[in-house]
């Protein structure tokens, strides 16, 4: 079992407009999750190994859909998990159910 610390870090929906347009990286990944959500069990991993691929290039964060439900909504998701990516504060990719860990970085690479 890897004891390596998580990188990615809860936001609340109050934080959110500062993070998508105060970061010093351009590019954004949202990952909207849930703690009783197994198919975002699965991805969580990938959105870890995200975080440490585009250290300094882009952003990584998750938000817990119980306690952000206006955020979820405000985007009209449906299910999770759900991958957002955003450029320059503006919503550029959005990545539903699990997915290879290529789809991610694909998507990224794009915006970079």
């Amino acid at each position: 079992m890897s004891t390596e610390t998580h990188k990615v870090v809860y936001v609340q929906e109050s934080e959110f407009d500062v993070i998508l347009n105060g970061s010093e990286e351009q590019v954004v990944v949202v990952d909207f999750t849930a703690t009783w959500c197994g198919p975002c069990r699965l991805i969580s991993p990938l959105i870890e190994q995200l975080a440490e691929e585009y250290k300094g290039r882009a952003k990584v964060v998750k938000v817990d859909v119980d306690s952000n439900k206006p955020l979820f909504k405000k985007f009209g998701l449906r299910s999770i998990p759900a991958v957002l990516i955003f450029k320059d504060g503006v919503l550029a990719e959005t990545i539903v159910g699990v997915s290879p860990y290529e789809q991610f970085t694909n998507a990224i690479d794009k915006l970079l």
